[in-house]
């Protein structure tokens, strides 16, 4: 087996992607999430058996383990990859400022991953890979994901409780 040398923020992303193709039912290649994180069939792969080393995939890294997933995430993320919101931009609304959650909340302070093409106005949060932003733009049930990943990360206690639940309802 190969060493584990840590889970990188990419790794958060693919799982994301897996997650997404799964809600709509797809089967995939590893190319076909390379494409649409606009990265590399090189890049999934390795993130993929980082991934299962880590028990977050099965062996055959088809299926994600739910149970570590969501541990992963809900204990361990925030710490292993931290936020520091930075300061005001344009850019794409993430964590509960994105549009998917309006409904949910209201808030005075919002949050963007820097983007040329995006124009809401909020503190800017680095994205966990340079491309998420493009990636998020052509899924919006990756964005959804992404976002809820962002609420972990900076969220207070209602948003980290919101995007827990909604994180279990995909996994």
């Amino acid at each position: 087996m190969r060493k584990h040398s840590g889970m990188r923020p990419l790794d958060v992303v693919v799982l994301m992607k897996l997650l997404s193709f799964k809600a709509g039912r797809k089967t995939w290649l590893n190319k076909d999430v390379a494409k649409s994180l606009f990265i590399s069939a090189s890049e999934v792969s390795e993130s993929l058996n980082r991934s299962a080393i880590a028990e977050l995939l099965d062996d055959t890294k088809r299926r994600i383990r739910h149970k570590n997933t969501i541990e992963f995430l809900q204990y361990g993320l925030k710490y292993v990859f931290p936020q520091q919101p930075g300061t005001l931009q344009r850019g794409m609304p993430t964590a509960h400022s994105a549009p998917m959650f309006k409904q949910f909340f209201v808030s005075k302070e919002g949050y963007v991953w820097p983007d040329p093409a995006g124009r809401a106005l909020g503190y800017m949060l680095e994205p966990l890979y340079p491309t998420v932003p493009q990636a998020c733009r052509e899924d919006e049930v990756l964005w959804e994901l992404m976002a809820l990943v962002e609420m972990l990360r900076v969220g207070k206690t209602r948003e980290v409780n919101f995007a827990n639940k909604r994180l279990m309802q995909y996994l």
